[in-house]
Parts: structure tokens; sequence; C-alpha cells
């Protein structure tokens, strides 16, 4: 995905806007937009970032993640398994998710301090899984909060649709 695209865009609206002033006021755009390029990449990530988080809410247990490559991010998606007991098995409902209040945010961030051999393990774990560190926590703790629960190992699948839980 190609950031420098936006920025550029963005750079020629402001050269269009300052057009209309003076020498100095058009030196001056010029002179902006290169000092904001950096600030406009990182807003666009953060954009690409909180929209991957949405729609992995939706694709659950998938996840959709940015990853930088070089200074371009590009989005990965991650399908939830192909179930292996047959369709026929019984399945119990996933949990229905509580729709946040209007005042209350979908998401939070929040810091986890880890010992370094638990933060290692944690990445292989996250890594075999194919999936990021985020994502897995999120799983993870999902899954110990919901550990009273009965769930079946074999979830069901209407259309592009998955409902159950999967250990």
């Amino acid at each position: 995905m190609q950031l420098d695209r936006y920025a550029d865009r963005l750079r020629a609206q402001l050269a269009a806007v300052a057009d209309t002033g003076s020498p100095e006021v058009q030196a001056l755009a010029e002179r902006m937009s290169t000092a904001l390029e950096p600030a406009i990449r990182l807003v666009l990530l953060e954009l690409l970032s909180e929209a991957a988080g949405d729609i992995s809410r939706e694709l659950a247990p998938g996840s959709v993640d940015v990853r930088l490559r070089g200074r371009e991010p590009e989005l990965v998606v991650t399908r939830a398994p192909e179930p292996t007991v047959p369709a026929a098995a019984a399945v119990a409902p996933a949990p229905a998710l509580a729709e946040p209040a209007d005042d209350e945010p979908a998401t939070f961030r929040t810091t986890l301090r880890l010992p370094d051999r638990l933060k290692t393990r944690v990445e292989q774990a996250a890594s075999a899984d194919g999936v990021s560190v985020n994502t897995w926590l999120v799983r993870a703790v999902s899954g110990a909060l919901d550990a009273g629960r009965p769930r079946s190992t074999a979830p069901t699948q209407t259309g592009n649709r998955f409902t159950g839980w999967v250990r």
C-alpha cells in the first residue's frame, strides 16, 4: 500500500491553497508540507491500525494485521482455521459480545508487563498461530475469561461466518 500517494495529494492541496497567497505564503506552505510528511504518514498508519482492529473484531476468530515492509504498510488477513470435526457435531453458540455504551469506547489500550521468558513464549505462540501478539493475547484473555463456559471443538460455518468456539 503506497502511503506516498496520499501524502502527495495532501501536499498538492496545500500548494493549491497557498497559490492564492504571496510568494512568502507559497514558500511557507512548501516548507510545511515537507515537515508534515512524517506526521501524515503516522496518522495514516494509525487509521489503518484502527481499521484493522475493527475488521478483526468482525472476523473473529480470524484477524487483520498491519505490517510494515520498509516504509510501506501492508494488510495481512488471517482466516480462521478450517474445522476438523464433522459439521454434524453439536456446537455451543458463541457468546454474544456486549455492545459498548455510547460513552464507552469499543477498545482500549493497556500496558502489559511480562517477564522476558513469558514474552518470548507469547511471541512464539502467536507466530505459530500466524497472528499478531495483540490478537493472540486478546484470544488468550477471552478464552481465560470464558473458561467456565462449555465449548465445542468444532465451529459451524454458514457462508463466510463461523459460530462456536475452538480450543
